[in-house]
């Protein structure tokens, strides 16, 4: 008998805009539903955040925990394209993994610095619909 495994959890700052445009897009675009999401704001997400050591408070990298691993900045992004089915988003995450991690991962925290200033935020965390809500943790 197979042992089931959880559903692979990414970790996004729910006021930040950036960050909920791009649950939007996954949610569009995982067809087969495969991730599940947690703000940072909520305890699920806190204690993630925790457990894979990044500062709950001040967390400048992007989160994705897959099979009990952590993901962090432009990894946890390459594992996502590359696993969402279509192959446009397979070949952009294939063309992210060739930027080596001393230059991606440094714009990707200069982006997560700014990113209130850049793109904005909200007052309230994302909130999703009734048909998203079994994907997101309370």
């Amino acid at each position: 008998m197979k042992a089931e495994t959880a559903a692979p959890v990414i970790v996004f700052d729910g006021v930040c805009l950036l960050c909920s445009r791009w649950v939007r897009f996954l949610l569009k675009h995982d067809r087969a539903s495969r991730y599940h999401f947690a703000a940072m704001q909520s305890e699920h997400g806190r204690a993630l955040l925790l457990v894979h050591g990044l500062d709950p408070d001040s967390p400048l990298s992007f989160l994705l925990v897959e099979d009990h691993r952590g993901y962090t900045d432009t990894r946890a992004i390459v594992q996502i394209l590359r696993s969402l089915g279509q192959r446009r988003w397979r070949w952009l995450g294939h063309a992210l993994h060739r930027v080596p991690r001393w230059l991606g991962d440094p714009a990707y925290r200069f982006v997560a610095r700014h990113r209130y200033r850049i793109f904005g935020q909200s007052r309230s965390c994302f909130v999703p619909t009734p048909e998203q809500r079994a994907r997101f943790s309370p």
